[in-house]
């Protein structure tokens, strides 16, 4: 079986899909939040290899790693917390996907949607609320249950994910921007553990000019998508190929692979379309193992735990490529 090294994707949160809207303010992070950062980045924290180089080593060797959609949410676990991440990763999950929106007076925080009410117990717009408030609300679990956690910051995550050497993969939503999530992660020192999605080659363009040295998601699929990136100043060694969520595309895995960018592919979706219920119908999971055989080496799923078992994770693996 192919082995499956299972990384962090970590998005920064400090108390605790859809993309982002055209035009979402870029302004810098307020210099006390970054001093804040700065002064309470750990001492000591879990080195991991440069990213470039990591999911070189993935690439060439037929590993994958496993990133949990929405910080891997579960019964009591809601999406987009802290906790939720810290649970996943007791149980081998290392890379999450999250949301980044910001509070009315500008501080950044794990949540998906434009309201609350779905996954919090509040009411009202993301961008009408102060954080102040919007740190009293509880959030729910998929089920629709009240849980005892609260929305976290984004600099508590990174700051998590740097001490842990977690990976975060951050998707900005309407109310957030590329600049401030890019400085908080170089504040709190989690760069290295920071990747940040884009949706067009002009965003994937506008994160390559903030910080040249960013890792990113980017819409390719060969090497006419690759040059398209390079001619808007993209380092292609910073990106991660992704493919979509529909279906698989092995002739584009494979162009990728022979380019020496890494393919990621999401078996996410809305409910009743998700690949991830189609795949576990049977209760067989075979299919991801499929993905990983055909080179994905990135698997976005709702399902992380549980895929990440059914691939048989061998930590040896991931400390192959991750530690330094």
């Amino acid at each position: 079986m192919t082995r499956l090294l299972v990384a962090v994707m970590a998005i920064v949160m400090l108390a605790g899909c859809g993309g982002p809207q055209a035009g979402a303010p870029e302004d810098a992070v307020p210099a006390a939040e970054t001093a804040q950062a700065a002064a309470a980045a750990p001492a000591s924290a879990a080195p991991i290899a440069p990213l470039p180089d990591l999911f070189d080593c993935l690439r060439t060797s037929g590993g994958a790693v496993v990133a949990a959609h929405r910080g891997g949410p579960g019964p009591g676990y809601p999406e987009n917390a802290l906790e939720t991440m810290q649970h996943a990763f007791a149980q081998g999950v290392r890379v999450f996907e999250i949301d980044v929106a910001t509070s009315r007076d500008g501080v950044m925080f794990l949540h998906h949607d434009d309201r609350f009410g779905r996954t919090a117990d509040g009411e009202g717009y993301v961008s009408d609320t102060d954080w102040a408030d919007v740190a009293k609300i509880r959030l729910k679990d998929n089920d629709g249950e009240l849980t005892r956690f609260q929305p976290s910051k984004l600099t508590d995550v990174l700051l998590w994910a740097k001490q842990n050497g977690a990976i975060v993969q951050l998707d900005r939503k309407k109310t957030s921007g590329f600049r401030k999530m890019i400085e908080a992660a170089r504040a709190a020192g989690a760069g290295g553990n920071t990747v940040i999605i884009s949706y067009s080659d002009e965003e994937a363009g506008a994160i390559a000019k903030l910080d040249p040295a960013m890792m990113m998601t980017a819409s390719v699929r060969g090497s006419r998508d690759l040059e398209a990136l390079e001619a808007l100043g993209v380092d292609r060694t910073r990106v991660i190929g992704w493919t979509g969520t529909r279906e698989p595309d092995p002739p584009a895995f494979e162009r990728l692979l022979a380019e020496g960018v890494e393919p990621a592919f999401g078996t996410i979706g809305r409910k009743g379309e998700r690949l991830d219920e189609q795949y576990w119908a049977d209760g067989d999971g075979s299919e991801y193992q499929r993905l990983v055989d055909d080179g994905v080496v990135l698997i976005s799923t709702d399902e992380a735990v549980r895929v990440a078992q059914w691939l048989d994770a061998d930590d040896a693996g991931w400390e192959a490529c991750a530690v330094r």
